[in-house]
């Protein structure tokens, strides 16, 4: 009996315990609806916040409640994703157009001029606490790595001193550009081939001698332009998304190469050398 009695008493504690988890079970048991389920397993899960919402959870109820609000909001999941978001609705697909991060600096080891030789903690962050970075100019990358660090699809690389994002990998999702402590990077339509690689509002000057790279303010981009896409504030040049055509002539006329043209950067196709003729065949 020494034996059965504590073995009893366990066996009733645990009936006891049961029966009021089966209670309360029902008494707090919280509708799942099936809608909001079936479109969480189709979100990616990456909870970016891209969609303009807290993360994947909020973007399915909010898609459940309202499904006006477009299944195409995801930049992560793409055309596909919004197609099989729209057939759990039972609603006509939207559609996205892809996004890309770009980096607003060009500030490489060679153009940017250091201001001192860090030694502290390997993070953007951490730089920007000492004198507003390690470089002359406190309004471009870093270089330290945050944003590679974070991105999920290894879509931003840090090279010879500043990020520079690989267009074909990159989504849209936005996280690197919310880890940039000086806000360099920023999340613009993948159309758009010609950028300001410069996030400098200092005067021209000053900004000559930070970086010698960096915008100056002088408007030739300006001037340049036929279609009214660019015009520059706060001796800074900006280029309007929905205005640009991509012509490259605000590129060519800067003087300091803080526009960039990335059709003219990529390389022709070399064309495959002639096979070289067969030597002839001495008459026997």
């Amino acid at each position: 009996m020494s034996i059965l009695t504590p073995v009893l008493l366990v066996v009733v504690i645990g009936f006891v315990l049961a029966v009021i988890l089966t209670i309360a079970s029902k008494v707090f048991f919280v509708p799942v609806d099936e809608t909001v389920a079936n479109l969480r397993a189709e979100l990616p899960g990456a909870n970016c916040g891209a969609c303009g919402f807290a993360g994947c959870d909020d973007y399915a109820a909010a898609l459940a409640a309202d499904p006006s609000i477009g299944t195409a909001k995801c930049p992560v999941g793409g055309a596909d994703l919004a197609v099989a978001l729209a057939a759990v609705l039972g609603v006509e697909a939207g559609t996205a157009e892809p996004q890309v991060a770009v980096v607003m600096c060009n500030g490489n080891k060679e153009a940017a001029k250091s201001l001192m030789e860090y030694q502290g903690l390997s993070t953007c962050v951490a730089a920007k606490q000492m004198f507003g970075g390690v470089n002359v100019c406190s309004h471009g990358c870093l270089g330290l790595g945050d944003c590679e660090r974070i991105c999920p699809y290894g879509a931003i690389k840090v090279c010879d001193g500043v990020a520079v994002v690989a267009r074909e990998l990159c989504v849209g999702c936005g996280m690197c550009a919310n880890q940039c402590p000086n806000k360099v990077i920023r999340i613009a339509p993948a159309k758009n081939k010609v950028v300001v690689a410069c996030n400098s509002k200092d005067a021209g000057a000053k900004t000559r001698k930070a970086c010698s790279n960096g915008c100056i303010g002088c408007k030739k981009c300006e001037k340049a332009c036929k279609f009214e896409a660019i015009t520059v504030e706060n001796n800074l040049a900006f280029i309007d998304p929905e205005k640009c055509k991509n012509c490259g002539l605000c590129a060519k006329d800067c003087p300091t190469g803080a526009i960039i043209n990335m059709r003219a950067m990529r390389k022709p196709a070399v064309a495959p050398a002639p096979a070289a003729e067969a030597p002839a065949q001495a008459e026997a």
